[in-house]
């Protein structure tokens, strides 16, 4: 097999089921996916195996998951199986509840960073946020698996709750915005 086809020289690209333009919204969203993989990929490097055994094994399984998006998102077929579910986006939502008790309680907003690992986890989760974005628009002009979308949103949110708890493992302290007010009230109490 080679790995050029030239098929998409004059600005176009094979999906499944069809062909779009390279910048159109679809592409621009399981491209974004498929940007945020590479960057977990690095996030799993920049762990240390002995603090973070659990969060290296769930970037692994969200590295296969944000194929599955990314397949999703590029399948036009009138007929097509899709592969993110449900229960992918529940088992997000348990590690982030997991992992809130794991770092000190939140009441204001804090800025991006903290040690490096920290600091990557940010970095996922605003590529993810772009993932959502692009997703929405291309909501709007064609049908998606919704599943994708609520994947994307809780995603981002595991990627916040797992930034946190990399600074509390690592002992480093959030940074608070200094003008923020106090957002976050009770925010570890039960609903």
């Amino acid at each position: 097999m080679k790995l050029y086809t030239r098929s998409g020289d004059k600005g176009t690209t094979g999906i499944i089921g069809g062909r779009r333009d390279k910048d159109h919204v679809r592409v621009e969203a399981y491209g974004t996916c498929d940007e945020l993989n590479s960057f977990v990929g690095r996030a799993i490097a920049l762990l240390d195996d002995e603090l973070f055994p659990d969060m290296k094994s769930e970037l692994v399984k969200i590295q296969h998951e944000l194929f599955d998006c990314g397949s999703d998102l590029a399948n036009v077929k009138e007929d097509a199986e899709f592969k993110v579910t449900p229960e992918m986006v529940t088992a997000l939502e348990e590690h982030i509840d997991e992992y809130i008790p794991q770092a000190p309680e939140l009441q204001r907003f804090i800025l991006p960073g903290g040690s490096i690992a920290a600091a990557e986890m940010h970095v996922l989760r605003t590529v993810t946020r772009r993932a959502e974005r692009l997703t929405a628009s291309l909501m709007k002009e064609e049908p998606i698996n919704e599943h994708v979308f609520k994947y994307l949103n809780r995603l981002s949110d595991y990627f916040f709750a797992a930034a946190r708890v990399v600074n509390a493992r690592e002992k480093v302290a959030d940074i608070e915005y200094e003008r923020s007010a106090i957002v976050f009230k009770g925010s570890r109490k039960k609903k």
